[in-house]
């Protein structure tokens, strides 16, 4: 959830033009992936929760991209950070998927 907080305000840079565009798109991808857990994690099978940390190993995918749009774009300078940061998500989430089907 801390990750969720440093991309809105990276985002809050963004150009106003964005707000409903990549601004929406990459807070609502961010804030999915920590949502999914929780949601799967109150699940009542090993199953449901397999298939919601799927959805945010997706979300996950789908923030990297987006904010590679954005430095692209010129909207965002730091990406290293960012990329580290949703590194260490994707591992940890992939060892938990990992685990959780054994």
């Amino acid at each position: 959830m801390d990750f969720v907080t440093e991309i809105y305000k990276v985002t809050n840079d963004f150009p106003k033009s964005e707000l409903f565009g990549l601004t929406s798109q990459i807070r609502r991808a961010s804030v999915s992936i920590p949502a999914n857990i929780s949601e799967g994690s109150a699940r009542q099978s090993s199953k449901e929760f397999n298939h919601f940390l799927h959805i945010a190993l997706g979300s996950a995918a789908e923030l990297h991209t987006l904010i590679l749009i954005s430095r692209n774009l010129g909207y965002v300078s730091d990406v290293e950070s960012i990329e580290l940061t949703l590194s260490r998500i994707l591992k940890m989430l992939s060892g938990l998927i990992r685990a959780i089907n054994k």
